[in-house]
């Protein structure tokens, strides 16, 4: 009787354009693989600055590995700590202008670990309307009313604040890059408006770490401004897996006692906070990496508006949306440029909402102009 239920359900979705279907990717290098057997050009990995294979950093995990052990044996309450993570997370700590940082297992494990253990029932979390899924079931896990304010909108935010009180305690949470649109929240705005409403600020900056700042330090730091709560993901920029948080000392030890997703959950491996290391060293090592990003995703945006496209974000981000609208002409177009051997995704529902379904490309300092420019012709052939 279930698998009924799951084939006519596969179908609904599949009638929907919204079916995704597993794919096996066989990279020869940074952005270049065969997708099911077929040579592709990878415009869609995360893995903005190439760090994923960097050879710095794969040693550094391969002797972590044979220092330590593969996993951690348990949550780190328990027998799981290793010197290596206090170490590793002193130094993502100072990495972004703050007092101390804590290691999770993923970015999706950080914020619905750690948006719920920051409010009781009587608190508000204001989140931004464009939010990552993570945020929003963060918010969704707390006891906390949340209220969603408009997208990147501090003047509205401002006036919802108000029509909320009273409450108890308060936090705006927001990403700083946003992932699939590319554009970037005011923190300046958000920071004057926190500190103003005696409200907590919470930053995603997993699209904003190894992309803006000095040296990849992200979006808050290149602002001046610093979070009461900063997320990083090793995921993206720095090209491993897991997450940090970063604040005060107070906050590390309230997210050790209180973040369900730490607490209950074997420590991160050895190996990925040793590489999560090894990569922000070689960016503050080679802060060139940044610049070279910034130059490849503004010559992607430039030859896309030669096209008369509006592509939305900002100008520098490596996150380039190409808005179609209706799911099943974001697959096809999706397809067409896979036949001219480019691997761009279709990102729908419930990614994005109703109505805007695109392709997101994404840039890396490993593409070739000459790559990105024969990307921009197809898509040119294609839509």
């Amino acid at each position: 009787m279930t698998r009924e239920w799951f084939e006519s359900d596969l179908a609904a979705q599949e009638d929907l354009g919204r079916l995704r279907l597993p794919r096996t990717l066989l990279y020869r290098d940074n952005v270049h693989a065969t997708l099911d057997g077929r040579p592709v050009t990878v415009f869609c990995s995360n893995d903005y600055l190439g760090l994923r294979s960097d050879a710095r950093v794969r040693r550094a995990g391969i002797e972590a590995l044979e220092r330590e052990a593969a996993g951690s044996g348990a949550s780190r309450l328990v027998s799981g700590d290793l010197s290596l993570f206090t170490e590793v997370e002193a130094e993502f700590a100072n990495f972004v202008g703050l007092e101390a940082a804590l290691l999770f297992t993923s970015g999706f494990a950080a914020n619905v670990g750690i948006v719920p253990s920051l409010v009781e029932s009587e608190d508000v979390l204001f989140s931004d309307a464009l939010n990552h899924a993570s945020l929003v079931d963060g918010c969704r896990l707390s006891r906390a009313r949340t209220v969603v304010y408009p997208h990147c909108d501090a003047a509205a935010l401002e006036a919802m604040i108000a029509a909320a009180r009273p409450f108890r305690r308060g936090w705006i949470v927001t990403e700083s890059v946003f992932s699939m649109d590319g554009d970037l929240a005011p923190l300046v705005a958000l920071r004057a408006l926190a500190h103003h409403e005696r409200l907590g600020l919470y930053v995603d900056e997993a699209h904003g770490i190894g992309v803006y700042g000095e040296s990849g330090r992200g979006l808050a730091f290149a602002s001046d401004i610093r979070p009461d709560v900063l997320i990083g993901t090793l995921g993206k920029s720095l090209g491993g897996a897991g997450a940090f948080a970063a604040g005060s000392q107070a906050l590390r030890l309230w997210l050790w006692n209180r973040a369900r997703s730490f607490v209950f959950s074997t420590g991160a491996s050895a190996p990925n906070a040793a590489m999560a290391r090894e990569a922000i060293r070689v960016l503050d090592s080679q802060p060139s990496l940044v610049s070279v990003l910034r130059a490849r995703s503004t010559l992607l945006r430039s030859l896309l508006s030669q096209q008369r496209r509006t592509i939305p974000g900002d100008s520098a981000s490596p996150i380039v949306p190409i808005v179609i609208g209706d799911e099943r002409l974001a697959v096809a177009a999706s397809r067409r440029l896979l036949d001219r051997g480019f691997f761009v995704s279709a990102i729908r529902p419930p990614t994005v909402p109703r109505g805007t379904s695109r392709l997101r490309i994404t840039v890396s300092v490993m593409h070739t102009e000459e790559e990105i420019h024969a990307l921009a012709e197809a898509i040119e052939q294609c839509l």
